[in-house]
């Protein structure tokens, strides 16, 4: 099944489109390393010369710093034309009972503000969309994701996400969404009958498939929309020699030894893993989109390169034939 990244498909029944294959904006808030400015601008101009048309940001990557590059970026081009998300559940803020955790504040280079908090509040999330529109200089984003609600479940259910359906209902957004990094919370939050998409991050990869035992099946009877991120595993299913990281930190022995061997039977077919990793997702049935971090116009011109690269089917049944990937997992 060859996979079309720039075909527009539906979020669940909003009318909202995106492209199959996104630009996932934490890389140009500083994650890990500084950017700039112009960089920053020059990567979303390369993505958008590549035919990339939807974006992901968040207050929390480089406490508002992705937001104003991205609107800077894309505040220039026919509103019509693109689909912009953001996320909502973390504020900016000086100072809160509920802050970031060291391990995450400190994953930022460049920081536009002064610090990062959880706030799941009905005026918590209200307030800190109208932030982010600020930030990004529009009216309205098309998304608006819930930000990893992980500690925080009850007051997500009964003030957040009323609070995100309250401003679909009054047309200041699109389609409602609940990003995380793990899938069993978000089939919870599928199940309250709110949401439009999810965003999962690094759980339906070449090296992680857990989202298949309860996400994606239940958004699939729901006509929930799936988007994906994290398909490199933060870095090891890009380069596993030269990345060994994995969900942020450092990966395994054995993690790194079973993306190496997946790399060893890519390089026999002359595809790059990263290719692979990129395109394995959109094979499911529940997936609409991947997002893919690009810091510059170098990694832009890759995802898309990545992506539109044809593999061969004997690929994945080397891959299957190897007890490196479930055959019974749809493939592209």
């Amino acid at each position: 099944m060859r996979v079309d990244p720039f075909e527009n498909v539906e979020l669940g029944g909003t009318g909202v489109t995106v492209t199959r294959l996104g630009m996932g904006l934490a890389p140009i808030g500083g994650l890990f390393a500084p950017v700039g400015d112009e960089a920053a601008v020059a990567a979303i101009d390369e993505a958008w010369r590549l035919g990339v048309r939807f974006f992901d940001t968040a207050p929390l990557y480089g406490a508002g710093l992705s937001e104003r590059r991205a609107g800077a970026a894309l505040r220039k081009r026919e509103r019509a034309k693109y689909t912009i998300a953001t996320k909502a559940g973390r504020r900016i803020t000086a100072g809160s009972s509920v802050p970031e955790p060291r391990e995450v504040t400190g994953m930022w280079a460049e920081t536009a503000g002064p610090g990062v908090a959880f706030d799941f509040s009905r005026e918590g999330i209200r307030s800190s969309y109208r932030e982010s529109l600020e930030r990004l200089g529009l009216d309205r984003t098309d998304v608006l994701h819930l930000h990893d609600p992980d500690d925080h479940y009850a007051e997500a259910v009964t003030s957040a996400l009323p609070e995100l359906a309250e401003l679909r209902r009054e047309g200041a957004v699109g389609a409602i969404s609940a990003g995380m990094n793990q899938s069993a919370m978000l089939t919870d939050l599928a199940r309250t009958g709110l949401l439009d998409s999810v965003l999962l991050a690094g759980r339906y990869s070449l090296l992680d498939q857990s989202g298949l035992a309860d996400l994606l099946p239940e958004c699939r009877r729901r006509g929930i929309s799936v988007i994906v991120g994290g398909v490199y595993n933060s870095g090891v299913l890009a380069d596993p020699w030269q990345t060994t990281t994995y969900d942020y930190r450092p990966a395994s022995s054995r993690v790194v030894a079973r993306a190496r061997a997946m790399a060893r039977l890519c390089n026999r077919h002359g595809v790059p893993l990263r290719a692979a990793a990129l395109q394995f997702p959109l094979a499911h049935p529940a997936v609409a989109a991947v997002l893919v971090g690009m810091r510059s116009a170098a990694e832009a011109s890759d995802a898309v390169a990545m992506a539109r690269l044809p593999i061969p089917a004997a690929l994945w049944r080397d891959l299957s034939d190897a007890w490196l990937l479930d055959p019974e997992i749809p493939v592209p």
